[in-house]
């Protein structure tokens, strides 16, 4: 069973080019070295991208880079062990290459970079709702959660997926819904109603397993699929306008006020200073 639920998640394509000059290149915990990008728009926001089952970088490159504008925010995306040009360890994707690839990543923006986990949004699609949803647990759990979580397709678990199942049962995998319950940051769910692949009543209870006070108005796409939300809302610009919204509202508001905030600290230690020499 393990066999065929793997090759059922893990679809690497054909690897696609990126010129190396936008690599950045990461070691993880398992002894994988796994291709990166970061977009640095100089912002207060930085979005950490988990891509799906059958993509890779250069896929998704120019997306973002577009996007990463119209939001303006920063954003960091990533292979997984097994795609793109990643080299090295097993050599092949998996539940436990997963999660220490986007462990990397997540290091290299808080370690290398010094971003504070508060400005980070994850963003997960399709499969990777599941690393996206490990590390926003991992993060609260260690008292110091992201700014927010962005599912988009998610899935409950893997066998629910491939056998319908509305349980966790032992063996199974990427069991977001296991997660969710102890994330402590704004979540926000985007699901096509149509999805042939994940179906729809998995972001419905994903979001339903969210805390009440951590829940951002879900975005359920009228007729969209599993991989067509963008194309079907490309026209009209909702979809963007519904992150942008998400971030404007949860994110970036309090991202400015805790700025803000410090720096009216900053101001008020400096005037105590001042009176003491007086």
């Amino acid at each position: 069973m393990g066999d065929a639920i793997s090759s059922l998640l893990f679809q690497p394509p054909p690897a696609t080019f990126i010129h190396p000059s936008r690599h950045i290149w990461l070691q993880t915990s398992t002894g994988s070295t796994i291709p990166a990008f970061y977009l640095d728009q100089k912002a207060n926001v930085t979005i950490l991208f988990s891509h799906g089952n059958a993509e890779d970088l250069g896929m998704i490159y120019d997306w973002f880079v577009d996007l990463s504008k119209v939001l303006q925010v920063n954003v960091m995306c990533y292979d997984y062990t097994g795609y793109g040009k990643s080299r090295g360890g097993t050599g092949s994707p998996s539940e436990e290459n997963v999660y220490a690839d986007v462990e990397a990543a997540y290091n290299y923006l808080t370690s290398t970079l010094n971003i504070h986990p508060s400005t980070i949004v994850l963003y997960g699609r399709s499969l990777g709702s599941g690393p996206s949803c490990y590390i926003a647990e991992k993060s609260a759990l260690s008292n110091s959660p992201v700014g927010g979580l962005i599912l988009q397709s998610p899935l409950l678990s893997a066998y629910r997926v491939a056998f319908n199942f509305r349980f966790t049962l032992p063996g199974d995998k990427f069991s977001n819904i296991d997660r969710t319950v102890n994330v402590r940051s704004p979540v926000f769910v985007v699901h096509g109603t149509q999805d042939e692949v994940v179906p729809f009543w998995h972001g419905q209870e994903l979001f339903e397993s969210v805390g009440v006070e951590w829940r951002a108005k879900p975005f359920w796409v009228l007729g969209a699929g599993h991989n067509n939300i963008e194309s079907v809302l490309r026209q009209t610009g909702a979809f963007v306008d519904h992150i942008k919204e998400f971030l404007n509202i949860h994110i970036k508001a309090r991202t400015e006020w805790k700025g803000e905030k410090e720096v009216l600290k900053v101001k008020d230690a400096v005037e105590r200073a001042m009176q003491k020499q007086v």
